[in-house]
């Protein structure tokens, strides 16, 4: 019934996809891949990811793809075309797709016909002209001795206007990325960004092993995701080769994803507080995510959860004592983070920098695809476990935690909410927590080839699209992380601020280079 009102709307034969996401697989042609988009963004879908694929020498063609949110679920499009023809550009739509192009023709010498921002995203001029390592006649292990290419940043003229250019290289522990603000005085008139310095080739590496061994891979897309990248990695490969988990697996895999969810949203709060110069926030959220991320090391073998998940099922399993401490964990520390929050909202000076700060209205949200909690702070109700559950999100009604004001408060309000919401699933997962094995093997049916996994991971939604071959071995991974969408409204969120306020903003999206940089 669905496949048939999805074909009523779009017009195209559509292919149900095995899995535990509903997902439809459909062809496109060139006359088609704007209109769905309209028809998308007016029925108030969204565009998820869009990424090339090297068909030559079999087919003699390149294959666009691009995933999308709809009401019913996930539609996966697929548009062949030529290097000579290009693809139509989606950005006058999905504003978001215009780093996501620019990156496919960095990769793979397709371009997007008739988009304005052709500049090199993810090619810094280390790579010959003719050089897109995603083709099939390269390895991938090329070197070159090219030195960097000057960037053309969009200038921002006027009396006063000067630039102050921040990194790639910065303090501490953190990946590289430029900013480059123009500012009068401190008020912060334009922010442009630029990432890529460290491109890891992932994609590529994907293509050497077999889907049996790629959640390694997936699940050091970006670290602090590495629960949702597995998972959603592992949804695409069952569904690839239509296998079936055990019950058990499905609720540890949610488990790990909430204990995950709240690591990173109990280090945000801390470094969030420490940027508004209260540092006894930071010392008190950094105890509590130590205690959290040493009993993930007790229970599961890894502080962070790495490789605990895999094709099948999981490597972990609790028992009765395990269950014990995690339940009386979350009452500890559930107790002391509702403290926290009380002195968070009563500090005056901590309030005085958080409210109006960073500021993204819902309209502009909407408009440029703002996701994960960052949207839900800004009024965009999204949340794949509560609005398109997997299981076993359907049997624990996931309460959405959601606010309209856009700016770092409402960013922190999501934060302590959903800290609340994921303790009280993990005492419901700990409940409930179905008999059974934890893992099973994988089908040997490896007809389809195509999988789609789906995750609403800590910072939003996860998706990893699979291509496979009749043995398994992986033709093509696509993942993507949804710091895409969100990177470039954050040079939105900063504009009329003054300049000492971006580390506050920024960490209060706290997105990925990592995810950003395969």
């Amino acid at each position: 019934m669905k496949t048939d009102a999805l074909f009523e709307r779009y017009a195209l034969p559509l292919r149900p996809l095995p899995g535990g996401a509903p997902a439809w697989l459909a062809e496109a042609g060139a006359q088609d891949w704007r209109r769905i988009a309209r028809i998308i963004r007016t029925e108030g879908g969204r565009l998820i990811s869009v990424w090339g694929t090297d068909r030559t020498p079999e087919a003699d063609q390149f294959i666009i793809s691009a995933a999308y949110c709809v009401a019913e679920g996930l539609l996966w499009l697929q548009l062949p075309v030529t290097e000579q023809e290009g693809y139509p550009d989606l950005s006058e739509v999905f504003p978001a797709a215009v780093r996501m192009q620019r990156a496919i023709f960095d990769l793979l010498g397709i371009r997007a016909s008739g988009a304005e921002d052709v500049r090199p995203w993810l090619n810094h001029g280390k790579w010959p002209q003719d050089y897109f390592p995603l083709r099939q006649q390269h390895s991938g292990l090329e070197q070159f001795d090219s030195a960097l290419e000057s960037y053309p940043f969009v200038s921002v003229a006027g009396d006063g206007v000067h630039e102050i250019a921040v990194g790639p290289i910065h303090a501490g522990t953190i990946e590289p990325g430029h900013f480059r603000f123009s500012v009068v005085g401190e008020k912060v008139l334009r922010l442009e960004q630029r990432f890529g310095y460290t491109h890891k080739g992932t994609d590529k590496l994907f293509t050497r092993h077999h889907m049996a061994d790629g959640y390694r891979i997936a699940g050091r897309v970006s670290g602090d995701s590495t629960v949702a990248f597995a998972w959603a990695y592992c949804m695409a490969v069952e569904a690839a080769t239509a296998s079936q988990i055990p019950p058990r697996a499905q609720w540890l895999r949610a488990l790990l994803l909430e204990r995950e969810r709240i690591a990173n949203h109990l280090g945000d709060l801390g470094a969030l507080g420490n940027d508004a110069g209260l540092a006894m926030g930071l010392a008190q959220f950094s105890l509590l995510k130590e205690q959290w991320v040493r009993l993930n090391d007790q229970l599961f073998g890894h502080r962070f959860m790495m490789d605990r998940i895999v094709p099948g099922g999981t490597v972990i399993d609790l028992d009765a004592s395990g269950i014990s401490l995690l339940v009386a964990q979350c009452a500890q520390i559930e107790t002391e983070v509702r403290a926290l929050r009380v002195i968070y909202e009563e500090h005056a000076g901590l309030q005085d920098r958080f409210i109006s700060a960073g500021r993204v209205l819902p309209k502009l949200a909407a408009e440029l695809g703002l996701c994960g909690l960052a949207g839900r702070a800004s009024a965009q109700a999204w949340d794949a476990r509560a609005d398109q559950p997997i299981n076993p999100y359907a049997q624990l009604n996931v309460r959405m935690a959601t606010h309209s004001n856009g700016d770092v408060a409402a960013r922190v309000f999501v934060r302590f909410e959903e800290i609340f919401e994921s303790m009280r699933l993990l005492r419901e997962i700990a409940h409930q927590l179905p008999p059974g094995p934890t893992t099973a093997p994988l089908s040997e049916h490896h007809a389809e080839g195509l999988g789609l996994g789906w995750v609403e991971g800590w910072r939003g939604p996860v998706l990893v699209a699979m291509e496979s071959d009749a043995q398994g071995k992986i033709l093509r991974c696509h993942c993507h992380e949804p710091s895409w969408q969100n990177w470039p409204i954050l040079q939105h969120a900063i504009m009329g601020n003054i300049v000492p306020d971006f580390p506050l903003i920024n960490k209060s999206f706290n997105l990925s280079y990592s995810g950003h940089d395969l």
